[in-house]
C-alpha cells in the first residue's frame, strides 16, 4: 500500500515536538508557507534595490569595477555563510538563531558567555538594519521632491521625521494586521522581481549614452585619496551591505510550516535570487551611469535617482520607477519589524534583556509579541534621531547594520563552507571599521569601532549585573534533535540548570 503524504497538521506537531525538545513552548501561528517565506526573506535581502540606496560608496571607492566584482565575490562568501546558517536552522530551528546556536553548540563553559553576547549584537544589529532602512525611503521620498521642485533644500530634520513615518507605518502593520504578513510577502516578492525586470529594461532601453565596457569593468575609480588597494577593500562596504539580513527565516522558524525544511530552502534561495538581481542591476546601473562626479553630487542626494533622470530625461518617468523602490523599501520595513520584533522577543523569552518579562509576551490573540515589536520600533527611532546631530554618526549606525533530505544537512561539505565562512565574516568585521576618506578628520572617521566597543561593554556589564544569573539560553540546550547534522556530538549543555547531559552516539 502506497504512503500517505504528511499532512500539514502532522508537521505542525512534529514541528512544536522539536522545539518543545529545545525547551519552548509554541506561542506563535504557523502560517509561512515556502513560497511566502521565500518572498518574507527576498523583501528584506532584496539585495538590488538595497544596492541602490548605497550606490555612492562604490561609486567614491573604486567605481563600477568594484562595485561588479566585489558584488561577484561577496555573493560567493555569502554563499558559503548562507549554507552553513541553513544548516544549522534545520537543526535547531528556534527564533533565537545566531545565539541559540551558539548556546548549544560552543564549549560548554563558554556557551552561556557567548550566546548572551552573541544575541546582544544580534539584536542591535537587526535594530540598526531597520532604522537604515527608514532613513533610505526617507532619502528617496526627498529626492523625488527636489527633482520635482529643484529649489526645495533638504533638511536633516525633514529626513529624520519621514524615517519616524516609515518606522510608524511599519509598527501599525505588524501591531494591528500581523495575520497578512505572510500574504502581503508573497505580493512583495512579486512586485520586487516585477520592478526589478521594469527598471533594468527601461533605463537600458532608453539611454543613449551608455557608458563604454572597458568603464563598466576596469576603469578604477577613486575619490578617497587612499591607495589603490584599501580603496578596493572600502568598496566592499556596498556589496556587503547588499547582501545581508538573509538569516531572516532563522528568527521565524516558529511561524513556519515544515520549518526544519522550509526555512533553509528560503535562506539558500533568497541569497541566489538576491545575488542574480543584483549582479544585472549592478551592471546595468553602471553602463548607464552619467559620471560619477555628478552621481555623487546629485542634487536629489540619490545617486539612483540621478541615473533614472539622466537615461530618460523625464521627471514623471524618473519618479515612476523611484516609486517602486519606495513600495519596496515599505515592504523592507516590514519585514525587518517582524523579525526585530521576532530576535527581541525570543531574547526576552531566554531572559537576555532588562525587562524580558515585559518583552516576551505574546498577544494571545494576535499571536506575535506585540511589546517586542514596539521595541523594535522604538529603538530604529532612536537610531534615526541621531541623524539630527551628525551625518557622521548616522552613518556608524550603517556600517553596524552590514533542497535536500530531511533535516538539511551539508555533509562533507560542512566544514569548508563553514570555514571559508568564518574568514570572511572576520576579514569584514575588521575591515569595515577603516576610515574611509583622506585625510582622516572628526568629521569623516569611521566610529563604527567605537559603537561596537559600545555594544560590547553593556553586553559585558548586563552580563555581569544580571544575565550571568538569570540568562538561559535554550533551556534544554543538550537535546540534539533527532536526525540533527550536529547529532554526533556527545556532550552538551542544560543552560537551564547548567549540567551536563551525556548523549550516546
Amino acid at each position: 500500500m502506497a504512503r500517505m503524504p504528511e499532512k500539514p497538521f502532522d508537521l505542525v506537531v512534529e514541528e512544536d515536538a522539536a522545539l518543545e525538545k529545545l525547551g519552548y513552548q509554541q506561542e506563535l501561528k504557523r502560517s509561512f508557507s515556502l513560497i511566502s517565506m521565500i518572498g518574507f526573506a527576498f523583501s528584506i535581502v532584496t539585495c538590488w534595490s538595497a544596492l541602490s540606496g548605497v550606490l555612492i560608496i562604490g561609486a567614491e571607492s573604486g567605481g563600477p569595477p568594484v562595485m561588479i566584482w566585489s558584488w561577484v565575490g561577496v555573493c560567493v562568501f555569502s554563499l558559503c555563510v548562507a549554507y552553513s546558517m541553513a544548516e544549522m536552522c534545520s537543526a535547531y530551528p528556534i527564533a533565537g538563531g545566531q545565539y541559540s546556536w551558539a548556546a548549544i553548540l560552543a564549549l560548554k563553559k563558554w556557551a552561556r558567555g557567548f550566546s548572551y553576547v552573541c544575541g546582544w549584537f544580534m539584536v542591535i544589529g537587526i535594530l540598526a538594519m531597520g532604522a537604515v532602512n527608514n532613513f533610505i525611503n526617507a532619502e528617496f521620498i526627498l529626492g523625488l521632491v527636489v527633482l520635482s521642485n529643484p529649489d526645495f533644500v533638504i533638511e536633516r530634520w525633514q529626513v529624520t521625521l519621514i524615517a519616524y513615518a516609515v518606522a510608524f507605518v511599519a509598527l501599525a502593520f505588524n501591531c494591528f494586521i500581523p495575520q497578512m504578513l505572510h500574504r502581503v510577502a508573497r505580493f512583495f516578492l512579486i512586485w520586487n522581481i516585477s520592478s526589478f525586470l521594469i527598471i533594468i529594461i527601461t533605463i537600458l532601453a532608453t539611454n543613449d549614452n551608455k557608458q563604454s565596457a572597458s568603464f563598466v569593468f576596469s576603469e578604477f575609480q577613486n575619490f578617497t585619496g587612499f591607495s589603490t588597494g584599501y580603496t578596493a577593500i572600502l568598496g566592499l562596504l556596498q556589496a556587503a551591505f547588499g547582501m545581508c539580513c538573509y538569516d531572516a527565516p532563522s528568527h521565524m522558524t516558529e511561524e513556519i510550516m515544515n520549518a526544519r525544511k522550509e526555512a533553509p530552502r528560503a535562506i539558500i534561495l533568497s541569497v541566489w535570487i538576491g545575488s542574480f538581481t543584483g549582479f544585472v542591476f549592478l551592471i546595468a546601473a553602471c553602463f548607464c551611469i552619467g559620471s560619477i562626479e555628478g552621481v555623487a553630487e546629485s542634487a536629489t542626494g540619490v545617486p539612483i535617482i540621478q541615473i533614472f533622470y539622466d537615461s530618460k530625461g523625464s521627471v514623471p518617468g524618473s519618479i515612476c520607477l523611484t516609486v517602486l523602490l519606495i513600495v519596496i523599501n515599505i515592504g523592507v520595513a516590514f519585514g525587518l519589524t517582524a523579525e526585530g520584533g521576532r530576535a527581541v522577543y525570543a531574547f526576552a523569552r531566554d531572559r537576555g534583556l532588562p525587562f524580558s518579562s515585559i518583552w516576551s509576551k505574546v498577544d494571545a490573540k494576535k499571536q506575535v509579541p506585540i511589546y517586542a515589536i514596539c521595541l523594535t520600533v522604538a529603538v530604529q527611532i532612536a537610531l534615526n534621531s541621531i541623524y539630527f546631530g551628525t551625518v557622521t554618526g548616522f552613518e556608524t549606525v550603517i556600517s553596524i547594520a552590514t533542497e535536500g533530505f530531511w533535516p538539511w544537512s551539508l555533509g562533507r561539505l560542512g566544514l569548508p563552507l563553514n570555514i571559508i565562512g568564518l574568514l570572511y565574516l572576520v576579514f569584514t568585521s575588521i575591515t569595515f571599521n577603516f576610515p574611509t576618506l583622506y585625510p582622516v578628520n572628526s568629521e569623516n572617521m569611521n566610529y563604527t569601532s567605537a559603537a561596537i566597543g559600545v555594544i560590547m561593554l553593556i553586553a559585558i556589564i548586563t552580563w555581569i549585573t544580571t544575565g550571568r544569573h538569570h540568562f538561559t539560553g535554550p533551556q534544554s540546550g543538550g537535546v540534539i534533535i533527532e536526525g540533527a547534522p550536529h547529532s554526533s556530538i556527545s556532550e552538551e549543555v542544560d543552560l537551564g540548570s547548567e549540567k551536563a547531559v551525556k548523549k550516546a552516539d
